[in-house]
């Protein structure tokens, strides 16, 4: 095997689908009917995570109701809530919500991540989203799904103005000195005045700098404004890859996009998602996965097949490939990257829409891979020896179980391969991916705490 010469600790994150990442993992007895909303399941799942010592762990979210409801759990808790109601349980492990910049305002935004931070002590993230779908719009009340690289330059002023806000408040501007009566530094509070295409912000924010000074800043998409967004703003990519060879040209595209952004291409860890399934045997693994598929609604699966395609249920005959005359990624609006990788397994592969439904149940377009723990370990370690990723997104097919059989069985051969921890060694979210604290942008450290201190006085 060819093994990297920069053989740095893998990144392993947690991403958290209700009951499961697969499609049917809700009619397994082993899954509560309230998962979704369930707080205790929640807090079960993050024990188990930090227990393997993961680096974080992550929330999808969307703003909107996913699928049909009566097909499948539908319900879900907004991510930033529920994780600081997680914070209070766990004290190491990261946590990572999803939020959309087409569907919020900055300032609403960098207040719930600064809160975050600091209930947590340094612990948040966010995945930045553009959100698409005209579902999501007209609950904004928008007729439709503004255009894609629209959305993208509404996020990039977005974080012009998020970071800004984060930065209004000097690391140093709190004093408290309750003998002269200075709370904090006048001087080292500032407003923003924003004015921009999109953004009219004049802060501050009124939420000091927080433990990490920024959360963690992840992208999940995969789209050429996608990637040219996580070379600029990313701090990790969560990203969907089916083969080595995908992974190894995506990898290297993003960090070649940010050398060219001036930055360093180790400030951005590329997280592909796998969806592993589990067994003592590679038997009873795939046997555990055939299970699972045949849980699965066909007619149903097809319903949201035909949406994520734009065409239209009766276009696809589940016995049949793909048909020709479906859309080009250039035709569509929103979740292209996603779109293309559906599309080119089903070619690839010669699919029929029955084995493709089959295919994207475990995880939506993400690699799944059943086998045994050893398997799934020799994976990982194949992707990242081979310059595929810096880390994964695990995704388990079955909650809680999936988890628990990650870390418990996989977790323990990374580190005996001395590719993962065996225990924290810092306390916030980026020093666990070994990322450095941002420095403000709106305040230099030229005067000493004491000088400031006497010019306030001085006022």
């Amino acid at each position: 095997m060819t093994r990297r010469t920069d053989r740095k600790p893998l990144h392993l994150n947690a991403f958290l689908m209700s009951v499961g990442h697969h499609e049917a993992a809700w009619r397994l007895p082993e899954s509560p009917a309230s998962g979704g909303t369930d707080l205790e399941h929640y807090a079960n799942l993050a024990r188990i995570a930090e227990r393997g010592k993961l680096d974080s762990l992550f929330l999808a979210d969307s703003p909107v109701l996913m699928g049909d409801p009566g097909r499948r759990p539908g319900s879900k808790l907004e991510p930033t809530v529920l994780l600081t109601a997680l914070a209070a349980v766990t004290s190491r492990i990261g946590l990572i919500a999803t939020a959309s910049t087409s569907y919020n305002e900055p300032y609403n935004l960098a207040r719930r991540f600064a809160s975050l931070d600091h209930v947590s002590g340094g612990r948040a993230g966010w995945n930045i989203v553009t959100t698409a779908g005209a579902d999501a719009a007209r609950n904004f009340g928008l007729d439709d799904t503004p255009l894609h690289h629209e959305r993208y330059l509404r996020a990039a002023e977005f974080m012009d103005v998020a970071t800004k806000l984060w930065d209004s408040w000097a690391d140093d501007a709190v004093v408290a000195d309750k003998e002269r009566g200075v709370h904090a530094l006048a001087d080292r509070v500032r407003g923003i005045h924003h004015q921009g295409t999109y953004f009219r912000v004049d802060g501050p924010l009124n939420v000091r700098r927080s433990p990490q000074g920024y959360p963690l800043l992840v992208q999940a998409g995969s789209s050429e404004d996608g990637k040219d967004f996580a070379a600029r703003h990313a701090e990790a990519v969560f990203t969907a890859q089916q083969t080595l060879e995908e992974g190894i040209a995506f990898y290297k595209d993003v960090k070649q996009r940010a050398i060219g952004f001036g930055r360093d291409p180790e400030g951005i860890k590329i997280l592909p998602g796998i969806v592993p399934v589990i067994g003592d045997t590679e038997a009873q693994a795939r046997e555990l996965d055939d299970e699972l598929d045949r849980l699965i609604v066909p007619e149903y699966a097809k319903r949201q097949l035909a949406k994520t395609l734009r065409i239209a249920p009766d276009d696809l005959d589940l016995d049949r490939e793909l048909p020709d005359d479906i859309p080009t990624e250039d035709e569509i609006e929103g979740a292209k990257s996603r779109f293309t990788l559906i599309v080119e397994l089903a070619r690839r592969e010669k699919l029929t829409v029955r084995q493709l439904i089959g295919r994207l149940g475990g995880g939506r377009g993400h690699r799944t891979f059943a086998g045994t723990a050893e398997q799934v370990a020799d994976t990982i370690e194949h992707w990242y020896d081979r310059g595929a990723a810096d880390g994964f997104n695990i995704m388990p097919a079955v909650l809680p179980s999936g988890l628990e059989l990650f870390v418990d069985r996989v977790v323990p051969i990374l580190q005996e391969r001395g590719l993962f921890r065996t225990e924290y060694t810092g306390t916030t979210l980026r020093e666990h991916y070994g990322l450095p604290r941002p420095a403000n942008r709106l305040f230099d450290t030229a005067d000493t705490t004491t000088d400031r201190l006497v010019k306030e006085i001085a006022r």
